[in-house]
């Protein structure tokens, strides 16, 4: 009996052999319309990479990343209590919201004095946290106001760990206009803290991650900011090499956890060739992550747990400082204690039980980690070069540019998602039309302010199933029933039902209810069926066989029977004669979902 690894019993796997048996599976399949993807900025995504030397790059500082819960309940004694509890509950760092903040979505502390802000902190110690300030446009007034604080305590500057989240930029981007005098003023703030372990400004990618942004603008607009304050501090007279240490970035995590470590990864290259451009010995820059909003969906919401989760471990693994993953409730109210608990055990998880922080930079030597954040780094700097171009940052801004390139990004992944390609679950994949309401606490959303000329806007991306979803709830509400289709499934179960579930799920994604049935062997028992369901709207599934013979007859049964709309599941060749026959729209993979449902839930509608 041979004595020899198993794996020299076969032939060595290479490239071009498991090429040559992709080719085989596909029969015939375009290689690259299958299995060759592209990220939002165009980047190509391989199915399979070689294994890649290291490349060393700036990582973070050795240890488990920081567990940063918000700390955003309008009342300052509950807040306060919020903040013990996280504490307690294994998270080592708060980040205080302002109301005034983008970020707290109608929430927030109406902080307006030491006072206000020491008893959002009551009992809790600073000098054992980690504290980064999220206040907006009311930045350098709640800074002046913790400064205060930190002396009436009589603590230890040296021993605080605070980042005052300084971003009058990002304000600009976000609300259309900017703090008066904030050059002089962030100096100012530089010199006032100085002795803090902490950081003052914040090159936050936010503003533009909620408009819409690739990860390349996104990480372009960043750059570009953290260089403009580094600029701006300069012209301060501020020493360049304090002003760099004076600065963090923060980038937001999603569920797409290859883009979000590589782009984690890349924003330490890109910030390190910054530093050698500026004649500076490369240093570790902070980076903080929080998990983005627009991928929070209101229906199915606990899908957002698996959602954060993956946006936190892809953050932590990318190299992260510090991350703040948002409560799953959170695009429907103030999250609740169970929400917060939730969200901060899944990261204990990751640290403490995962292990996710044992290793400094896991993604290293990963074929295509590596590629990604080399085509990341690359795109991201070309594209922080054409904003400097263009005057900086502000400059751009303020001229619309850099908010016309997003609008293009942001029109592109629209379509995408109508069409089900960037499938949103809960929302537009998988609906549940009897899904039970979650708990919020108790307290009203404060209405937002309207946005200034030029303001980015900040969106989700499941909004426009969601308000198909708030009409279909209403019409419940008002007429006890929602609108429905009624599925003229031709043939029996084993034919029909692969469409009717595919329609059925389709159909769930815009808040319509499908009466379904085990199919009909006669045109004119489906028809009949029909017209004592009550409903508007038809759809035909079945087999392209059975559409052959008859979906014309059961095309033309059902607009005699008051079909107001005739669908069918399918994409057939030939249109034109299913149109003729009174099909007035076809359900296919791939389809604008979207407008279809807008259309199919009006024409639902008059069932009532």
């Amino acid at each position: 009996m041979e004595d020899r690894p198993l794996a020299e019993l076969f032939e060595p796997a290479t490239q071009e052999r498991w090429r040559e048996a992709v080719q085989a599976a596909l029969k015939g399949g375009d290689f690259e319309k299958r299995l060759v993807s592209r990220t939002a900025d165009g980047l190509r995504i391989e199915p399979l990479y070689p294994a890649a030397e290291p490349i060393a790059q700036p990582v973070r500082a050795p240890g488990p990343w920081r567990l940063s819960q918000r700390i955003d309940h309008p009342d300052f004694v509950k807040a306060a209590a919020q903040a013990l509890l996280d504490l307690e509950g294994g998270a080592d760092s708060l980040t205080l919201v302002h109301r005034e903040a983008p970020a707290a979505r109608g929430f927030g502390l109406p902080i307006g004095s030491a006072a206000d802000l020491d008893a959002a902190l009551d009992r809790v110690l600073l000098t054992i946290i980690a504290l980064r300030l999220d206040a907006g446009s009311q930045g350098f007034e709640t800074a002046e106001y913790l400064k205060a604080l930190v002396e009436k305590r009589g603590d230890d500057p040296a021993e605080l760990d605070i980042d005052l989240g300084l971003d009058p930029i990002g304000v600009f981007a976000a609300s259309g206009g900017a703090p008066a005098g904030w050059q002089s003023r962030l100096a100012e703030a530089v010199r006032g803290f100085e002795g803090y372990r902490g950081r003052v400004a914040l090159a936050d990618a936010r503003p533009y991650h909620e408009a819409g942004a690739s990860e390349v603008q996104e990480l372009a607009a960043v750059l570009a900011t953290a260089v403009a304050y580094l600029r701006t501090l300069e012209a301060e007279g501020i020493p360049l090499e304090r002003a760099r240490d004076a600065i963090s970035l923060l980038l937001v995590a999603d569920a797409d956890e290859f883009l979000t470590i590589a782009k984690f990864r890349a924003i330490r290259r890109l910030w390190a060739r910054v530093e050698q451009a500026c004649g500076l010995d490369p240093q570790p820059v902070r980076v903080h992550a929080e998990t983005a909003w627009r991928m929070m969906t209101r229906r199915d919401p606990f899908v957002n747990i698996l959602r954060t989760g993956m946006a936190a471990a892809s953050a932590g693994l990318g190299g992260a400082d510090s991350v703040t993953a948002l409560p799953y409730t959170i695009a429907l109210g103030l999250p609740d204690a169970f929400a917060r608990r939730v969200v901060r055990n899944s990261q204990i998880i990751l640290i403490e039980e995962s292990n996710l922080a044992k290793v400094s930079d896991p993604a290293a030597g990963a074929g295509g980690f590596e590629a990604l954040t080399a085509s990341l780094t690359d795109g991201a700097w070309t594209a922080f070069q054409q904003i400097e171009a263009e005057g900086g940052i502000l400059a751009s801004l303020q001229a619309g540019k850099v908010q016309a390139r997003i609008s293009e990004i942001r029109e592109a992944r629209a379509k995408r998602v109508a069409t089900r390609r960037e499938p949103l679950t809960g929302a537009s994949e998988f609906p549940f039309l009897a899904e039970k309401p979650v708990t919020v606490l108790d307290v009203a959303r404060r209405p937002a302010a309207a946005p200034g000329e030029g303001a980015l806007p900040s969106l989700r991306l499941a909004e426009p199933f969601e308000a198909l979803r708030d009409a279909s709830d209403a019409h419940l509400t008002a007429h006890g029933r929602r609108p429905s289709v009624f599925l003229a499934n031709l043939g029996p179960v084993a034919v029909h039902n692969a469409r009717s579930t595919f329609a059925a799920n389709a159909f769930a994604a815009g808040g319509i209810e499908s009466i379904g049935n085990d199919g009909f062997e006669k045109v004119e028992d489906m028809a009949r069926a029909f017209g004592e369901s009550g409903a508007a709207i038809a759809c035909l599934c079945s087999s392209d066989a059975v559409y052959e013979t008859q979906v014309v007859p059961a095309a033309r049964a059902l607009k005699e029977a008051g079909a107001r709309i005739v669908y069918l599941a399918g994409k057939p060749a030939d249109a034109q004669q299913l149109e003729a026959a009174g099909v007035d729209a076809f359900l296919f993979a791939g389809c604008d979902l979207l407008a279809l449902l807008v259309e199919a839930q009006s024409g639902a509608s008059a069932q009532a």
